[in-house]
Parts: C-alpha cells; sequence; structure tokens
C-alpha cells in the first residue's frame, strides 16, 4: 500500500475502484483508479474535494471517523468533474451549516449539476491569491484555468507548506498498485490534460514561486520525496519537449504486410545503431499507450494501409488523437502500402501538417501490397536521414 500520510491535522479520506476498468469510460485501467480527498482539522475543519459516486460510502465513514464528531465548516471545491464533486449534494445536505469554497466558474458549473442545493448562504467565492484562514493552516488559493476544466484551482497550505494539486501530478491506477509512477501518470497526463500545455506551464510557473514540501493530487499517490523530478517531468511534458531520444513506429496494417515492414523498419534502425526503438501495432495497442509513447520519444514513424481510398482507421484515429493533443517538436517519417492506388501517404501527411513545428521527412515511402527490395533501400536511406 502506498503511504499517504500526511501530517497529524490533515488526513486523507480517499479511496480506491478496483473494479473500475475504463476511467472517463474510454481510459483502460489494468489496476483500477484512486480517488483522493483530504481533511484538514484545526479551528475550522475544511475537507478538500469529495469523491467518485462508486465509493461514496468508505470516504463518508472516512469523514466521521476523522472528525469524531466534530463538523465540516468548509467544503474546498478544487474540479467540478464528476470523479471528484459526485457527492458535493450529499455532504451539503448531511452538514447543512458547512460553507463551499470555489471561484465563480466553479459555482457556475456546480449549478449545472445540483440545483437543489441552496448556496444562499453558504457560497464562499475566492479569487487568484485569496486566503482562508482556519486557525493554524492557512489556506492560498492559485486558479488553474484548463488544467483541464476551465474552474479548475489549486490551494497551497501555507503552514506545512502543501500543495493541493488537483488533477495536476496524478496517475491512473488504484492506491495499492505496484508500478512506477512514469508510465501511467504520462499517459493519464497525455490523455487527460495532454492538450492544455500552455495552461500547465502558467500553474508551474505559480508553482514555481512557492515553497512546496509536498504535493497531494485528487488521483494517485501524495508526492512527498524529490519533487523536483516530477515537476521536472511535467515541464517537460507540457513544453510538449521529447522526453528520450528514441524512434517509436505505429503501425496499422489489415493483412500483416504493412506490419512487416514496420517490423523490417525497426529492424534497420537497430542494426544502424538506435538506442531506443518501440514498435507498436496500433490495431491492438491500447490508444492512450500509444499517444504517451508517441509524446515521449524524439521520433515518429507511422506506417498504414490504405483502406477505402483513404486511410485506415487505427492510424487515423491514432493521427487525430495526437492532433487533438497538441503534438508537436517531433520529425517524422511516413510509409503508406496500397495494392493500386496507394491513398494513405498523403492522409497522413495532410494530417500531420496541421500539427504545429513537425519535421517530415520526404520522400513518402510506398510499398505496393508486400516489401520489396527497393523499399527495403529507401527504408535504409529513412533510417540514416533518422539517425543523422
Amino acid at each position: 500500500m502506498v503511504d499517504m500520510t500526511i501530517s497529524k491535522d490533515i488526513i486523507h479520506i480517499g479511496a480506491s475502484d478496483k473494479n473500475l476498468k475504463l476511467f472517463e469510460s474510454q481510459y483502460v485501467l489494468e489496476k483500477g483508479m484512486s480517488y483522493n480527498s483530504y481533511i484538514i482539522k484545526d479551528e475550522k475543519n475544511v475537507i478538500l474535494d469529495t469523491i467518485d459516486e462508486k465509493v461514496t460510502d468508505e470516504w463518508l465513514q472516512k469523514i466521521e471517523e476523522t472528525l469524531k464528531g466534530d463538523k465540516p465548516d468548509y467544503l474546498i471545491v478544487s474540479h467540478m468533474e464528476p470523479d471528484h464533486a459526485y457527492n458535493i449534494g450529499l455532504i451539503a445536505e448531511k452538514y447543512p451549516e458547512m460553507k463551499i469554497v470555489g471561484n465563480q466558474f466553479t459555482f457556475n458549473i456546480l449549478s449545472n449539476f445540483f440545483d437543489n442545493i441552496d448556496l444562499s448562504n453558504r457560497k464562499y467565492i475566492v479569487k487568484e491569491g485569496d486566503i482562508l484562514d482556519i486557525g493554524k493552516h492557512k489556506l492560498q488559493f492559485f486558479m488553474a484555468p484548463m488544467v483541464h476544466w476551465p474552474e479548475v484551482m489549486v490551494t497551497y497550505e501555507q503552514t506545512e507548506k502543501i500543495l493541493f494539486s488537483a488533477d495536476a501530478f496524478g496517475k491512473f491506477g488504484a492506491l495499492d498498485a505496484d508500478e512506477e509512477w512514469d508510465c501511467e501518470a504520462r499517459r493519464y497526463y497525455f490523455g487527460i490534460v495532454g492538450k492544455y500545455g500552455t495552461q500547465v506551464q502558467a500553474l508551474l510557473k505559480k508553482a514555481s514561486n512557492l515553497d512546496i514540501k509536498m504535493i497531494c493530487p485528487l488521483h494517485g499517490p501524495i508526492l512527498k520525496e524529490n519533487l523536483e523530478y516530477y515537476i521536472n517531468k511535467y515541464n517537460t511534458w507540457s513544453s510538449y519537449e521529447p522526453e528520450e531520444e528514441g524512434i517509436y513506429i505505429a503501425c496499422a496494417s489489415i493483412y500483416g504486410n504493412t506490419l512487416k515492414v514496420a517490423q523490417k523498419m525497426a529492424e534497420i534502425l537497430k542494426e544502424k545503431g538506435a538506442r531506443k526503438v518501440v514498435l507498436a501495432d496500433l490495431t491492438t495497442e491500447d490508444w492512450a499507450e500509444a499517444v504517451e509513447d508517441a509524446f515521449r520519444y524524439s521520433h515518429l514513424i507511422v506506417a498504414a494501409s490504405s483502406y477505402n481510398a483513404g486511410l485506415f482507421p487505427p492510424m487515423e484515429q491514432f493521427l487525430n488523437r495526437l492532433k487533438e493533443r497538441n503534438y508537436q517538436k517531433r520529425t517524422v517519417g511516413i510509409i503508406e502500402n496500397g495494392s493500386w492506388a496507394p491513398s494513405a501517404g498523403k492522409c497522413m501527411k495532410n494530417v500531420l501538417q496541421e500539427m504545429k513545428d513537425l519535421k517530415i521527412l520526404e520522400p513518402v515511402i510506398t510499398i505496393k501490397s508486400r516489401m520489396k527490395d527497393n523499399n527495403v533501400e529507401e527504408m535504409n536511406k529513412l533510417a540514416d536521414e533518422i539517425l543523422n
């Protein structure tokens, strides 16, 4: 179990859903999902965010066990997405004197989900830099719009120097998932937050002015040590810089001939000394994993079959997902396959040209049904261009 201990006065009251197979009904989960919520006990008691519907009972029990008969004075709403905000109505009804803390956007969206909460005397609106004094602890609020909804804000606890970071620095996986942080945090970031790199950079700039000793996200483990490592990862990801020198070969093959070409391309690159080559079959690969790896490496090769005078759908979907997430600052090679009128290359190039700051290598390699000797020669030239 991941250590979720924070301090004597600040307690984690989150829970994990180990049975969830799809997050946001689209991201494959092999090890469930965690939902974090926190309580600060002081002269005034504060709950930071509620929790997903499926783990409500565990969360309510932890609140009662932690407060020991006391009542919360404030509920801070960092993010209105239902996996964190589902129980606002329930907890507001349970504790009718509790004030709800958010920014103006928070309450605009809150009314969409909960139109039966009387907020006339309970709404506590905060703006950039405002401080909520609850006794020993002082809570300062910083707006983080579009990381990844417009109402998102983070909370900095000044006394113990803790950043409650909302969805930033989160990851997939239940709290007891035995795995390194990087991979599932990267897949989470590029899947969910990746489109908003500029906004994440703005948040990191604000965070750089704070003395942070601990990061408490809404998903995943509490980050207590080597915070510079995690912050640097977020800086790299949100600035769209490659994380590693390497070549990611994404292949979409109908009958296997294009896949054989991609495998030969990987072999050529390795023979020529490429330190890192990763080959993915887009017809079987988790799409979010494919997107993550495309952002991870410095070079991309796309190899796809033509289909219905266009592009084989797994590749079309992959490229559109990259475009949606602002894929940029990479070098890309293109390999197409078509038996009589190859169309995949043109289609791939058209999508790639809509993305910013990509170096698209020429010429496009065209395979007619299956790989020939002249194609291998062209692939060797492509490898040389990538590696030199």
